[in-house]
């Protein structure tokens, strides 16, 4: 019995075991379920002088339970993270790439969007402040072919950092406003983890053309617009960081966020 065979094994018994003390309803509600004969998932994760984290995230992808395929791309990176990341190489189950000048997390996004081969996609940012664990509780509506595309909610979890009230403001207002020209019911607009099936991320990724933070509402804006498109929200915990701890986003690129909905709030027709 190969390696793969013994931990497939052991998954389905794991399920039955769950099923048997919880029964199917709370499974269902808990996020737990068999993932179907080879899905894989495609992890793409925009790097920019992470050297002090991205060792651990990569780590808890891996430890995610879900079968991925991890996509690295260095933005530009001068703390030791792109040497990191070059001594990394030879992994199997990484695909790594570099930007040779600083571009913006937009524009990392769309060269490892380029590059997928996996059933689903999702955005994992390289601080620790998602919880890749919470991987195979977002791609239950994918998986149960429910959804087209599942954003993670940081406003509806159960669990937050306590932070910056006015980063807290400008979310809800700009999430407010992409749901206007949308037309969706988002709580959470400017969250990082984005799930797209395969098909989905391949109609909107060669149109993307935000190269930083503006990002979230281009990518909103335009699954968005994907006739008869299925986009679920689910709750997800959130361990914010501060700027002393590495945070990049600044008030700047709230006003480009605005910007932004207003300049896709056609979508695909842009």
């Amino acid at each position: 019995m190969t390696h793969e065979d013994r931990d497939a094994r052991e998954e389905t018994q794991r399920l039955q075991t769950l099923r048997q003390l919880l029964g199917p309803r709370v499974c269902h509600r808990l996020g737990v379920y068999a993932l179907p004969e080879g899905f894989r998932l495609s992890v793409v994760i925009p790097v920019f002088n992470e050297r002090n984290t991205i060792d651990e995230v990569v780590a808890r992808v891996r430890q995610s339970g879900v079968p991925c395929e991890i996509i690295l791309v260095d933005d530009a990176s001068t703390d030791g993270t792109r040497e990191l990341l070059e001594s990394w190489e030879q992994s199997e189950d990484l695909q790594i790439f570099f930007h040779e000048q600083n571009q913006g997390k937009g524009a990392a996004l769309k060269t490892g969007f380029e590059h997928i081969s996996g059933d689903a996609v999702i955005v994992q940012d390289a601080d620790l402040e998602y919880d890749p664990a919470e991987f195979r509780y977002l791609l239950q509506p994918i998986i149960q072919d429910r959804a087209d595309a599942v954003f993670g909610s940081r406003f509806a979890g159960d669990s937050q950092r306590v932070l910056y009230f006015w980063h807290y403001v400008g979310n809800r207002l700009l999430t407010s406003l992409s749901n206007c020209f949308t037309n969706l019911n988002l709580t959470d607009m400017e969250t990082c983890y984005k799930v797209f099936t395969r098909e989905a991320i391949q109609k909107i990724a060669p149109t993307l053309r935000e190269r930083r933070f503006g990002i979230e509402p281009e990518l909103t804006a335009k699954i968005a617009s994907l006739p008869g498109v299925r986009i679920y929200e689910r709750p997800i915990s959130y361990n914010g960081r501060t700027y002393a701890e590495g945070k990049k986003i600044t008030w700047r690129d709230g006003l480009r966020a605005l910007w932004c909905i207003l300049r896709y709030r056609r979508g695909l027709r842009c």
